[in-house]
């Protein structure tokens, strides 16, 4: 993990995470061919917008059996919601990458901007 940001310093800096792609491979895949398409690198937390920007940018996207529906910008960032790039994911693979990201950015606060990076 890099840090380039004192979380909730308001500094407007970024915090680069490295992204656990050999974990969680087609998450990954997926977040890297979202920001390729135009989606925004940069998450900024927003956990209280989660629920509503999940229902955004999920709405019309019918669920497929055996695969989750992964979304870049993820639904706790302010970027996500609608318009927000879902793609087909194993559920597995997502729920994993979705607890990962859950603990490691717990102790970061709202308004924080994060970008993760693949190496």
């Amino acid at each position: 993990m890099l840090d380039l940001d004192v979380p909730g310093s308001g500094n407007g800096q970024v915090v680069r995470i490295e992204f656990p792609a050999d974990r969680y491979p087609k998450t990954a895949a997926h977040i890297q061919h979202a920001i390729a398409k135009g989606e925004s690198a940069v998450c900024t937390i927003d956990r209280d917008g989660a629920k509503a920007n999940r229902e955004d940018s999920l709405r019309g996207i019918p669920t497929k059996k055996g695969f989750d529906r992964d979304e870049w910008p993820m639904a706790m960032c302010e970027e996500g919601g609608t318009g927000a790039d879902i793609e087909y994911v194993a559920p597995s693979d997502n729920r994993g990458a979705g607890s990962w990201v859950g603990n490691t950015l717990e102790d970061y606060p709202d308004g924080t901007r994060i970008e993760f990076v693949f190496e």
